[in-house]
């Protein structure tokens, strides 16, 4: 499969060091892609759960990918969100096509993009909520492990898979109407700033529709997740679309990937190479 040429792909909420991140879909997407500008939208890392017990080769793969891309010359940009916050101390950072920041607007085409991940509207994130918020991410990985067990067996007896935290949001009103909110908010904060286009990640709903107030109006959009729905948006022909993952598109890519990751180097070679990257920041910084 030939690379498809994009303009922009922002893509949040991997959550890599998770049960539920789909680490081969993920890297079989990125190998199709050769974006000018690749906006990792937050919550890439999952700090709040990482673990040295759990991070799998697919995982690193994942990184290495991204590396791979940053030293074939796309600028890559890394916006921070609340479980990789761990990150937030080097902000502004920018090495190379590589920057690291909190939140950044994009002017494409003349039109004015503000691209952040959203958790600042979110007050589970913050104070004596944020350790319920843990505990909640936990419960939420553990239902996804168990959702993929379940998934395996529908799979052998030739049913459709299901995605129990989905119909739970769908279901629960508050749930509903907590996304309504954050997405109207959102909107109303981008038109206060005269933005065309707001884009967020972090409830991991993917959305693109026009929001209009009182004092005009904003395209919002939302990038969702590589837990549940596997999305991205793409800015290609002059216009903002939302991908989404579907294996049979890839079956030959997957292959190519299983084939690959044979050869990969041991896992701690991998860390090492992280480190040092992760060093070269603290030393940029200080």
């Amino acid at each position: 499969m030939e690379r498809r040429y994009v303009d922009v792909v922002v893509m949040s909420d991997l959550h890599l060091g998770t049960y539920g991140c789909h680490a081969d879909e993920i890297v079989t997407y990125l190998k199709s892609i050769t974006p000018r500008i690749l906006v990792l939208n937050g919550d890439i890392i999952d700090g709040w759960q990482f673990s040295k017990r759990y991070f799998p080769v697919s995982h690193m793969q994942v990184i290495k990918e991204i590396m791979s891309l940053l030293g074939n010359g796309t600028r890559v940009i890394y916006i921070t969100g609340n479980h990789d916050e761990m990150l937030r101390r080097y902000t502004d950072l920018e090495m190379g096509n590589f920057q690291l920041t909190d939140k950044m607007v994009m002017e494409i085409n003349g039109k004015m993009t503000w691209i952040f991940h959203g958790d600042v509207f979110d007050a589970t994130t913050r104070g004596s909520a944020k350790m319920l918020a843990r505990l909640g991410g936990h419960g939420y990985d553990l239902l996804i492990l168990l959702n993929s067990f379940i998934n395996w067996g529908l799979k052998l007896v030739g049913r459709e898979k299901m995605s129990f935290s989905k119909k739970v949001k769908n279901s629960v009103k508050k749930a509903v109407s907590w996304i309504a909110d954050f997405e109207q908010t959102a909107a109303e904060l981008a038109i206060e700033k005269k933005y065309d286009y707001v884009i967020c990640g972090h409830i991991h709903q993917p959305q693109h529709r026009v929001i209009e107030t009182r004092e005009g109006k904003v395209t919002y959009l939302n990038s969702g997740d590589w837990i549940e729905n596997l999305t991205a948006l793409e800015y290609i022909n002059d216009e903002w679309k939302i991908f989404h993952y579907n294996a049979k598109d890839f079956e030959a890519q997957k292959a190519m990937i299983v084939k690959m990751e044979k050869k990969l180097p041991e896992l701690n070679v991998l860390t090492n190479e992280i480190n040092m990257f992760i060093t070269s920041l603290k030393l940029k910084a200080d």
